[in-house]
């Protein structure tokens, strides 16, 4: 008897991967536990390969059902969206507590660290070499990810192709420059309350860069199995959201820790 249904809902079909991605994650913190007190990383790795690869599996499904079954229907798609909504106001919340720390260390220093910001012994970044260098990619970025956007709605798949690639290559530039900003740095997360909160939100903003870079290169890929249409490409438009995001708390983290700071 062939089923049919009445709505536009989509009722996911039995998937082993949430339940693997369980088991990744309960293995890749036990395995930290016995990193931080065996030193030895096996179970870390061990966690993270089963993360990585439910990760691979659970979301080449789910391009399966948006691209190929149908399954993402307007409303689902409607769903998705602010799904990545409350994602990003939750990232927004993340990043707005280091703020707070840093703000909080900054603006009434206590005299551990000398009544001062910077505290004494400290020497910070200058705010015009690298981290304006940064700043300036990652603005480029910004424009270089709507311009991919403006060229996929005008099924301009050539233009869609070159401007997101060089939005990756750009998001790579950031990390190797902070990369070597991180080794050349003169002081370390543990020198003070300026170190903790500096190497905090800086570092988790590469993480996400980092992320956001993935994200786009996934996208790069999908696009070139024609995987998104002028109507139907959230997948990259999420991306898109997604790096918008990281450009602007970049922003902040320039004016604020890097410029006010210095």
């Amino acid at each position: 008897m062939k089923s049919t249904h009445n709505h536009p809902y989509h009722l996911v079909d039995y998937s082993p991967w949430p339940l693997t991605g369980a088991i990744g994650t309960l293995i890749l913190t036990t395995g930290l536990v016995k990193w931080f007190h065996k030193f030895n990383f096996n179970l870390l790795m061990l966690g993270y390969i089963v993360i990585l690869l439910t990760m691979y599996q659970w979301w080449r499904d789910i391009c399966r059902e948006g691209t190929h079954q149908g399954k993402h229907t307007l409303l689902v798609s409607k769903g998705l969206r602010w799904g990545m909504i409350l994602f990003i106001i939750s990232e927004v919340f993340f990043f707005i507590s280091f703020f707070c720390a840093f703000f909080h260390s900054s603006l009434s220093p206590n005299i551990e660290i000398g009544a001062m910001w910077p505290p004494m012994s400290i020497t910070p970044f200058n705010p015009f070499q690298i981290p304006l260098l940064n700043t300036i990619i990652l603005i480029t970025s910004g424009i270089t990810v709507t311009w991919a956007h403006h060229s996929l709605m005008e099924n301009n798949f050539s233009q869609m192709s070159q401007s997101l690639l060089l939005t990756i290559i750009l998001g790579i530039y950031f990390t190797i420059l902070q990369a070597y900003e991180y080794i050349e740095a003169p002081f370390s997360i543990s020198d003070s309350i300026y170190g903790s909160t500096f190497f905090m939100a800086t570092g988790f903003h590469g993480l996400h860069v980092i992320i956001g870079t993935l994200f786009l290169l996934i996208c790069l890929i999908r696009h070139k199995y024609n995987h998104f249409s002028m109507n139907h490409h959230f997948g990259f438009e999420a991306a898109a959201w997604y790096w918008h995001f990281v450009d602007v708390v970049w922003l902040f983290l320039y004016i604020s820790i890097y410029w006010w700071g210095y």
